[in-house]
């Protein structure tokens, strides 16, 4: 679902003249790419694109446990549990006291889970995460400082960090 920018896209931002409509219009552009891919996400595997990263985070480590799964995903253990919640009442994921420490719960994934992840589309973490993480250094160094200052501009609340673009939480 990750697209480059085309020629349109960068002629269009050039023709804005005022840098804060430019900006805007970039904001927009990143949050209909998510869009899209959840929706396609949705429209495939019948899941959240939320659910699809969690399910593709225990499928890739089986035996993974809640606190561990929140880690994997920089979320609060909440919304881990919440995303959790459902995909155990689907049959997605089986959670289990197999292990030494019968007091956590590992998690794995199903048959049905597993053919929930082959049928959708990927990045499983999502297409901004995965731009994110394409990124070099300087540049990542840079959008941080910079969204760090329009966040102080907005007032935001830094709690609303750990919950994840597209969940309920």
């Amino acid at each position: 679902m990750a697209t480059r920018a085309n020629p349109r896209t960068k002629l269009a931002a050039a023709e804005t003249p005022d840098p804060s409509a430019r900006v805007l219009r970039r904001f927009r552009l990143v949050f209909n790419a998510v869009k899209t891919h959840f929706r396609a996400v949705e429209t495939k595997a019948g899941i959240s694109g939320a659910q699809l990263w969690a399910l593709s985070v225990v499928h890739a480590r089986p035996g993974i446990g809640v606190s561990e799964l929140a880690r994997a995903m920089d979320v609060h253990q909440s919304t881990a549990s919440n995303l959790l919640r459902v995909l155990t009442d689907e049959g997605l994921v089986v959670a289990g006291r197999d292990g030494e420490d019968r007091r956590s719960v590992q998690l794995k994934t199903t048959a049905k889970g597993a053919r929930a992840l082959s049928k959708a589309p990927g990045p499983f973490t999502g297409v901004l995460p995965d731009a994110l993480a394409r990124l070099d250094a300087r540049t990542l160094a840079r959008l941080d400082r910079d969204l760090g200052r329009l966040i102080e501009e907005l007032g935001a609340d830094e709690r609303g960090a750990g919950i994840l673009i597209g969940s309920d939480d």
